[in-house]
């Protein structure tokens, strides 16, 4: 048994069985994954995956067992290797950070700046998804730390932790009637194309919810992912836009004015996350701490450890 049959593994159950796919995230052939994955099986004794000819079609029921097996070996590995590298460079190394649109675009800029003067032999990369895409990314190793308002606390596999709160922002053209001094309600707002966030990101939960509470459909005209293109196509005159507070600028979005909605809709939490299990280096905790002060290290640490003793028992 080696770890390249274990990765063989996993990467065809993430690759949805496809072993073309397998073979290029593993750098080698696919006759050389169907090798590694027929070795495996044939020392452990059981068939691992379903089979179509030569097609892998899903796992067996021993297949479906030994997955979180594999998985947590081969987790296990990159802990080794993490912290032997820890001992070994305290201060220089890669930093995987997946974060929604928002996130990277207003929240995340001046924490990695200031992280960067502290650490600057750490590589830094940034990958960018929704909330969903983010937490599989954590799941699957391939970001250390992601960073989202929605999703992340539904996977059991996370840790999460919260880190700021916020609230939502109207805006909207200079001349627009909204700007006329009477208080903003749900009602007024309602009488107006809106532009807003696509459904699952940036809070649109809690838009949506204020208006079913109010018993209010409003009308969304266009919906988008992240605040820069819901603002351009609110300059153009499409609707009145919402979004995150911290997405408006009076500086530079001069061509909008805002209004803040915060008493209109349920303050949301971005939070921080990652694989449990996962070995933090020194300097991811940095990063945390950097990001949201209130996270040191000893408040991750504590966090780990109840979430070590939840699945113990």
């Amino acid at each position: 048994m080696n770890f390249q049959q274990l990765r063989s593994v996993r990467e065809a159950v993430r690759r949805g069985f496809n072993l073309t796919e397998v073979a290029a995230a593993l750098h080698t052939s696919q006759p050389g994954v169907s090798r590694q994955i027929r070795e495996l099986e044939d020392e452990l004794g059981v068939t691992l995956f379903m089979r179509a000819g030569k097609r892998l079609t899903g796992l067996t029921e021993p297949g479906t067992s030994l997955l979180p097996i594999i998985e947590r070996l081969l987790l296990d590995a990159e802990n080794l290797r993490q912290v032997s590298r820890d001992f070994a460079s305290h201060d220089a190394g890669p930093l995987s950070l997946a974060a929604t649109h928002s996130q990277a675009r207003y929240a995340l800029p001046s924490a990695v700046k200031d992280f960067r003067q502290l650490f600057p032999q750490v590589t830094l990369s940034l990958h960018q998804g929704s909330p969903r895409q983010i937490a599989q990314m954590l799941i699957s190793g391939e970001a250390d730390i992601g960073i989202a308002t929605e999703a992340l606390t539904q996977y059991e596999q996370l840790i999460t932790l919260p880190c700021y709160r916020w609230t939502h922002t109207v805006v909207a053209p200079p001349d627009h009637p909204l700007f006329d001094g009477q208080p903003l309600t749900l009602e007024r707002l309602s009488r107006y194309p809106m532009v807003t966030y696509d459904e699952g990101y940036t809070g649109r939960s809690h838009i949506d919810e204020a208006f079913a509470r109010a018993g209010i459909k409003p009308s969304i005209v266009l919906s988008a992912m992240d605040a820069d293109v819901i603002k351009t196509y609110v300059e153009l005159g499409m609707g009145v836009g919402i979004v995150a507070s911290i997405a408006y600028d009076a500086d530079r979005d001069r061509n909008l004015r805002a209004i803040d909605a915060g008493h209109l809709f349920e303050v949301n939490m971005t939070r921080l996350a990652f694989r449990k299990g996962a070995f933090l280096r020194g300097y991811a905790y940095a990063f945390i701490e950097t990001f949201a002060p209130p996270l040191t290290r000893e408040v991750v640490e504590q966090a780990v450890r109840q979430a070590t003793e939840l699945t113990a028992a």
